[in-house]
């Protein structure tokens, strides 16, 4: 459950507080200022002509290709440049070190780019802001008190029967189409499963209840909601370098249908939320287990029902795509990949013997598993960068850039760059066990106090799925099939992606 921002994602820090929760201070070791450091003038790009840029940034498909658009400068002009697109300006950077420069600056209110059409529906609407779109000292607020119900490690053990749950009804799915099958497999386009799948996994969490997304028959409701959820992603793209109130003063196409997203969105959460208020009110609900993310926040009252419900509302938005796509790369690489996938599954079989089948403890050992998930964000990160507003000046590859500037690392172009990684095009899962420096170069889920809130469910939900995956199917694909990404707020395949779950009885 990635932290979507524009064209850009939430963040993740080493630092942390007593109880593993991560630390709301920001980092200060701020590095001297070079007597020779340039001025922020001499910073190479393309920021004198805003929307002559955005034209010609339009004119090359830049809406879907923004990623490979990055790749490309960072060749052109080197690890740092400037570029203006309409009215937004920004320094855009490649090095891992440059990135730990940045974030090591932030402070203790770091600010992230606001996605203003998620911005501006809530105005229009009159709606709350959840912890994702606040500033200042409310977001700080409101972010240490959800960090402990949605990071702290204690609670973060309690997700893995709710979540095991969703994977195990995944796998009885997958087992039912197989037998529906004349060949002994499924082969089909995961990605509405794998997104009806992280939906009923995230709102499982969030309100303790199934919404039975796993089901033959699926609730109109239910798809509507499903359906809100892409259109919502799809219509905020284009919004990114327009104004929004530009386009809702035209009553543009694109805002109404933005519009309409998010009220089945808001809809759909305010069901959510009411049945979790009835089952306080008839008590049918014990305090002594986990029961959901909401009901906990509303049973200890530490935080306004508002805030409650706009940032839970974001968290179920934003943990849907995220995670399914991930996955649907995962498998991707997998079924390319069958000798790291005998490896993952042996030790996935291992930590089971171990642990008994307990859970939990298996997920301590699958070191594998858990690179595995790393090497597929690199290779495909869910977001093309990560950003930062300077609180104070910054030394950037020996140019001074000042406070208040707009800074991008560029996920996708760090992933794929060989002076960081090393052949960057070979998925390769290894490269995250063996020796030598990682710093700053796992930056998927952000960094420091505006890391992702979602990340532990996410990494969980992924973690779960792919271990019972492999403990009952062998993953296939047709490898000579080359699937391309574009951007759509986060990256997605530029064609299906057809897999083939073979049960592995029947395969040995």
């Amino acid at each position: 459950m990635l932290s979507r921002a524009a064209p850009i994602a939430g963040s993740f820090q080493a630092c942390r507080c007593a109880g593993g929760i991560p630390a709301l201070t920001g980092v200060h070791c701020p590095l001297p200022s070079p007597p020779g450091a340039r001025p922020f003038d001499q910073v190479p790009g393309e920021w004198r002509t805003g929307w002559l840029n955005l034209y010609h940034f339009w004119k090359e498909g830049g809406f879907h290709n923004v990623h490979n658009i990055m790749a490309s400068k960072f060749q052109r002009f080197g690890p740092i440049y400037r570029e203006k697109l309409g009215v937004y300006e920004s320094v855009n950077i490649i090095s891992p070190r440059d990135a730990a420069t940045l974030f090591k600056s932030e402070g203790m209110l770091p600010e992230r780019f606001s996605v203003p059409p998620w911005v501006a529906y809530r105005d229009y609407r009159n709606k709350p802001y959840g912890v994702l779109l606040k500033t200042g000292e409310a977001w700080r607020s409101d972010r240490l008190t959800l960090n402990k119900e949605v990071l702290s490690p204690q609670v973060v053990d309690s997700f893995v029967p709710l979540l095991n749950q969703v994977s195990e009804d995944f796998v009885q799915r997958a087992r039912a189409q197989v037998q529906k099958s004349s060949r002994e497999r499924w082969t089909a386009d995961f990605s509405h499963e794998l997104f009806r799948f992280a939906l009923e996994s995230v709102c499982h969490v969030l309100y303790g209840e199934r919404l039975g997304l796993l089901q033959d028959f699926v609730d109109p409701e239910a798809q509507q909601f499903i359906d809100a959820v892409t259109l919502m992603f799809h219509t905020t793209s284009p919004m990114l370098y327009v104004p929004p109130a530009l386009l809702r003063h035209l009553n543009a196409k694109t805002w109404r249908d933005h519009v309409h997203a998010w009220d089945a969105i808001f809809t759909q959460a305010d069901k959510c939320i009411q049945n979790v208020y009835r089952d306080i009110r008839l008590q049918r609900k014990s305090t002594e287990e986990h029961t959901g993310i909401l009901f906990s926040l509303l049973v200890q009252d530490k935080l306004p029902l508002d805030d409650i419900k706009a940032s839970v509302t974001e968290m179920m938005a934003g943990g849907v795509d995220t995670t399914s796509m991930t996955l649907q790369w995962a498998m991707l690489e997998l079924a390319r990949s069958p000798g790291i996938q005998e490896r993952l599954r042996a030790e996935v079989l291992a930590a089971k013997q171990e642990a008994q089948g307990d859970r939990v403890k298996m997920l301590k050992s699958i070191r594998l598993l858990k690179a595995t998930i790393k090497e597929t964000l690199r290779l495909h990160p869910v977001a093309v960068t990560l950003q930062r507003y300077t609180t104070k000046e910054v030394i950037l590859q020996d140019y001074r850039i000042p406070p208040k500037t707009l800074v991008q690392v560029g996920l996708y172009a760090m992933g794929r760059d060989p002076e960081v990684f090393p052949k960057p095009e070979q998925f390769n899962p290894e490269r995250w066990l063996v020796m030598g420096s990682k710093h700053f170069k796992g930056l998927s889920f952000g960094f420091g106090p505006r890391q992702c809130l979602g990340r532990r469910i996410a990494e969980l939900e992924m973690q779960l799925f792919l271990m019972h995956i492999l403990e009952n199917f062998k993953i296939e694909t047709k490898r000579a099939v080359e699937v391309g990404t574009k951007f759509d707020l986060i990256l997605v395949p530029d064609k299906p992606i057809y897999l083939t779950l073979r049960p592995l009885q029947r395969q040995e």
